[in-house]
């Protein structure tokens, strides 16, 4: 009997494996969404707030352009495994020795280097789901897998140190990641499976790093995976720039509020948090929709379109609503619903590879870290400059750029013409079908 994951493509194999991803992204994202104004309220510049986040996108960069190439070479697990210890080991030294000594290039240096541990665990996995899962329900399982995500580090990483904070303060909330993270490494040790192939195996040192310079030079080599890695980029900005930016301008005094913040730092929070909640339905629903109708089109108007119009929603909803609970709401509503409407990135990547699976996953994990390096990067260089209305307008003009660049891609897929349309002959000759490659549930 199939099972209700099962439908969605998901090996029973694999369940496990979401619910450690889930968990472990909840320590994670423990601090994202008040870490800024923390940071400025010990004395710090908004330019060293912002850049401390860009600095932990840009080493998680680096830890996604190595994932997929090492989880492909010496097995998912081992790399999962390296990458929490990794990063429960670094969380302790960011907080036990770098916050409070205030010294700025040693907090900068060990939440940098705790960047690199979440990338290894996440998406390590990814390829986990490639070898298991048949190519043609993969967007589907890839929904649930930022689904998974999305619960851990936007709704829990967002409502729990909401609730947490008003009763014990700022610094001590930081502590409640590490159970979280401990978990999601214990649960990855006992029930996550192994690679069905460990390429390392009879590969000299010199193979070794060539297969992993190759997550990188396909960008070079190969100008779809390119586009692809590009829209990938672009498709997160707000998830890692929001952060930055929003306490800054939402919670602290401002001119145009009267010289008072427009919410609270706990209602910015909770704001934030319906993003990830949206995004857990949306995520599947956006994996099971685009298997089904067609990869690039949504992504283009429900994803590229939709973002352009939330990016600058959120700056302008206090400036013509006030302090508006409700509209900032449907505000987060809309960035959630945008960012799920890139599921189908990885397997267009996968099948543009023409067999060089790793690097093409290695090549998207690298560009879903730029965007954590992104995200803030711009925050950083323009918030003095141009303001929080010009970082807004910047992230606008991006996602008609990834627009224009959805025209440029379109993969073979299952059922759909060269065009993106679908064949009605193949349509029908699916139903009922049991195969599980095949279109039909």
């Amino acid at each position: 009997m199939i099972t209700f994951f099962e439908r969605f493509g998901i090996p029973r194999m694999l369940l496990l494996g979401f619910l450690a991803v889930a968990i472990f992204m909840t320590g994670d994202g423990f601090e994202l969404t008040f870490l800024t104004k923390f940071m400025v309220d010990q004395g710090f510049g908004e330019t060293q707030a912002s850049l401390l986040i860009t600095v932990y996108g840009l080493f998680a960069a680096l830890g996604g352009w190595c994932a997929g190439v090492l989880a492909e070479m010496f097995g998912a697990k081992r790399i999962m495994m390296f990458g929490a210890c990794w990063w429960i080991g670094i969380h302790l030294l960011f907080l036990g020795v770098a916050i409070p000594s205030g010294i700025y290039p040693l907090i900068l240096c060990t939440y940098a280097l705790r960047g690199i541990g979440y990338p290894l665990f996440i998406y390590s996995f990814v390829v986990l789901m490639a070898q298991h899962i048949p190519p043609a329900r993969l967007a589907s399982a890839t929904g649930f897998f930022w689904t998974c995500f999305s619960l851990g580090i936007g709704v829990f990483g967002a409502y729990l140190p909401s609730f947490i904070m008003p009763k014990v303060g700022e610094y001590p909330t930081f502590w409640y990641a590490l159970p979280f993270s401990i978990i999601g490494a214990i649960i990855c040790f006992f029930f996550v499976p192994r690679n069905k192939v460990v390429k390392a195996e009879g590969l000299t040192r010199k193979e070794q790093f060539a297969e992993l310079a190759e997550g990188a030079s396909i960008l070079v080599t190969n100008p779809k995976i390119l586009i692809c890695a590009v829209i990938r980029i672009v498709n997160n900005l707000l998830l890692y720039g929001f952060p930055v930016i929003m306490p800054l301008y939402l919670c602290r005094p401002n001119a145009e509020n009267g010289g008072h913040p427009f919410f609270e730092t706990t209602q910015w929070m909770q704001i934030w948090g319906f993003v990830f909640v949206v995004t857990l339905v949306f995520n599947t629903f956006w994996g099971w929709f685009m298997d089904r109708f067609g990869w690039v089109w949504p992504m283009r108007w429900f994803g590229c379109a939709v973002l352009a119009v939330g990016s600058v929603a959120f700056y302008y909803v206090p400036q013509w609503f006030g302090a508006n609970v409700m509209m900032m709401i449907v505000a987060a509503i809309i960035v959630g619903i945008g960012t799920c409407a890139f599921s189908s990135l990885p397997t267009i990547m996968t099948l543009y590879a023409n067999g060089k699976q790793g690097a093409a996953l290695s090549a998207y994990n690298l560009a879903a870290g730029l965007t954590t390096f992104a995200g803030p990067g711009i925050a950083t260089l323009l918030m003095e400059r141009t303001g929080y209305v010009g970082v807004c307008w910047t992230y606008a003009g991006l996602y008609v750029l990834a627009f224009v660049l959805t025209l440029f891609i379109r993969p073979k897929q299952f059922g759909f013409d060269e065009k993106g349309h679908r064949i009605k002959t193949a349509n029908v000759a699916s139903k009922g079908s049991t195969d599980p490659a095949g279109v039909a549930a």
